[in-house]
């Protein structure tokens, strides 16, 4: 499960002061504000681990009195680091409970990409955590924030991307802040069970047992942000609905978040089936990884299809995230690359064979 920010409501720093060091053109000295110890001891970690941590991953020094801190390395490690530690200063004095782990994500390429590159934080930053019962949810990176921004714009949107960037994580969270809020009524959870061939009728158990297993990610998200006990509650109810995608043939769903995940694996006719479903004061959101289509060999996938359709319509959203984007272990984005690499190989080998 992907470990994201969470917030909850307090007072902004007020004020940060960053002076360069009369020493060495390669040392920085920063002085964090407000000098806070509780959030000081949580930014350097238990015997300053988090601070030996991002030393390791950044190749630099760091000295620290205070809250003082001398960086010493590299001109483009000390700013990458400066901007690494106001920002974790910033989102610590917010609530943010930093461990070895989501330390770890901030480490990553992608995000200090982006930390070096944007001082400021941009509208869209704050406007778009996403609220819900059990914790607040801050999106990483451009793509995501505009993901969210997306689903809270447009009735049909598009999220596609390799596994790992939180496509269908934050689809969830959006689900469940439109419910909180009494934007919608349901929420209606599908995806296309291509390992059964959607003939599940030979599984044991009634329909969401024999479903479960392929909706075990937006289950797992569910409970998280709602709690066990409320997610079943609504379950019984009828106010979170789980269904494979043949369930939802000649059906208007109305006033209603829809996530269609694993869109990758829908056929042309079976998304275009679910898109006409869609009614009144209802959100849809479609994910999938285009690399990981499971279809029968020749069937063209629905998702694919439909980007293609659909490209000149404009009140449909659409983020494609990269695997810049990627917020798992770090491991699991260049296993991504890996593959990526991999099967251009294998389709100009093919080529060179026909």
């Amino acid at each position: 499960m992907l470990n994201f920010l969470e917030i909850s409501a307090v007072q902004p720093i007020k004020s940060l002061k960053i002076f360069p060091s009369t020493e060495l053109s390669s040392q920085l000295d920063i002085s964090l504000e407000p000098n806070d110890i509780r959030h000081l001891a949580s930014l350097c970690g238990q015997f300053d681990a988090h601070l030996r941590q991002i030393e390791k991953y950044m190749d630099i020094t760091i000295a620290t009195r205070g809250n003082l801190f001398n960086l010493e390395g590299t001109s483009e490690k000390i700013q990458e680091t400066k901007n690494l530690l106001i920002k974790l200063y910033e989102d610590i004095s917010e609530g943010l409970s930093l461990t070895p782990e989501s330390l770890h994500l901030y480490l990553q390429e992608a995000y200090i990409d982006s930390l070096s590159k944007e001082k400021e934080k941009s509208e869209l930053d704050s406007l778009s955590v996403i609220r819900t019962k059990r914790s607040s949810i801050k999106p990483r990176g451009k793509n995501q924030q505009n993901y969210v921004k997306a689903i809270r714009e447009y009735d049909i949107n598009f999220g596609i991307g390799p596994a790992g960037t939180g496509k269908t994580y934050l689809a969830v969270a959006c689900a469940v802040e439109a419910l909180m809020s009494e934007k919608v009524r349901r929420i209606i959870l599908v995806r296309p069970a291509v390992e059964a061939g959607e003939k599940l009728g030979f599984l044991p158990g009634d329909l969401n047992q024999k479903i479960d297993p392929y909706l075990r990610p937006l289950y797992d998200a569910l409970y998280e942000m709602l709690g066990i006990e409320t997610v079943n509650k609504y379950i019984d109810r009828n106010v979170i609905e789980v269904a494979p995608l043949a369930f939802m043939r000649g059906r208007t769903l109305n006033h209603s978040f829809i996530i269609l995940d694993e869109a990758q694996n829908t056929t042309k006719e079976q998304m275009k089936m679910f898109l006409t479903r869609i009614g009144f004061g209802s959100t849809a959101v479609v994910t999938g990884d285009v690399t990981q289509i499971d279809l029968p060999k020749g069937v063209q996938s629905g998702l694919t299809h439909v980007m293609n359709v659909l490209s000149d319509i404009e009140a449909i959203g659409s983020v494609w995230f990269a695997n810049r984007d990627v917020v798992r272990h770090p491991l699991v984005k260049k296993i991504v690359e890996a593959y990526e690499v991999f099967d251009k190989k294998e389709k100009i080998l093919d080529k060179k064979l026909i």
